[in-house]
């Protein structure tokens, strides 16, 4: 039943019919509304919307945006997991492509090439912002690593299972081949989540800062919690 759904061009173009507007919605409330936020994190937000359409623009319009009531720490822990999202979705989406289509591995080879690009994607999303920001490397790589492998590992191994179960053997020439991405990045976010509403709770991230907040300055992925946004300048 799903392998018959996923594998219809018309589960494509029903997710491109939801994704560009949703797409075209977020662009021009970033540009609008919320000009203010840093750079990264408009990319951060296109990223999460590119890769889950209405869901991502749910996440932003909720959590992301000046207009929302209050922060909470739910709130949080849905930037935080966008924060993460954006980079190894990038991550996922290369490494899958490399491994089949250019490397034509099984899926044993597919799933170590995907999440070591995912990983690698995503912990530089954090690493680099915190080198740029003057925390010594040797610190940065520590909190970074401490940070988002919890995250990373566990949205990378759902997302990655899920696409193996519903892609299998396909190739790049499938329709299935690019519909299991597409649900195994949203599956991925969500198993993510909880996650990192743990490591927000424990204080072992801080998460994106409240965007209410932002206008006179930037934000970046506090990836341990006695590191705070400084070095404050418009995004």
């Amino acid at each position: 039943m799903l392998t018959d759904i996923f594998s219809s061009p018309w589960f494509l173009a029903a997710w491109a019919a939801l994704m560009i507007p949703s797409q075209v919605v977020l662009i021009r409330d970033l540009a609008r509304n919320n000009s203010h936020l840093m750079s990264l994190m408009k990319l951060v937000w296109a990223l999460t919307v590119l890769y889950s359409g209405p869901i991502g623009l749910a996440v932003y319009w909720t959590c992301g945006r000046k207009e929302i009531a209050r922060d909470s720490i739910w709130r949080r822990g849905f930037r935080s997991v966008a924060h993460c999202y954006s980079g190894c979705g990038l991550g996922e989406i290369i490494g899958v492509t490399i491994a089949v289509g250019l490397l034509s591995l099984g899926n044993y080879g597919t799933a170590a090439i995907t999440f070591l690009f995912a990983y690698v994607i995503g912990f530089l999303l954090t690493f680099g912002p915190l080198v740029q920001d003057g925390m010594p490397v040797p610190k940065a790589l520590k909190d970074t690593f401490i940070a988002e492998t919890p995250s990373i590992a566990v949205m990378e191994i759902v997302a990655i299972g899920v696409d193996l179960a519903l892609a299998g053997s396909a190739g790049m020439g499938d329709v299935i081949f690019w519909s299991s991405i597409i649900v195994s990045l949203s599956c991925g976010l969500f198993a993510a989540y909880p996650v990192n509403l743990l490591l927000l709770k424990f204080g072992v991230k801080e998460g994106m800062m409240d965007p209410r907040m932002t206008d006179h300055g930037h934000d970046h992925e506090g990836a341990h919690s006695h590191h705070h946004e400084h070095a404050m300048s418009h995004g």
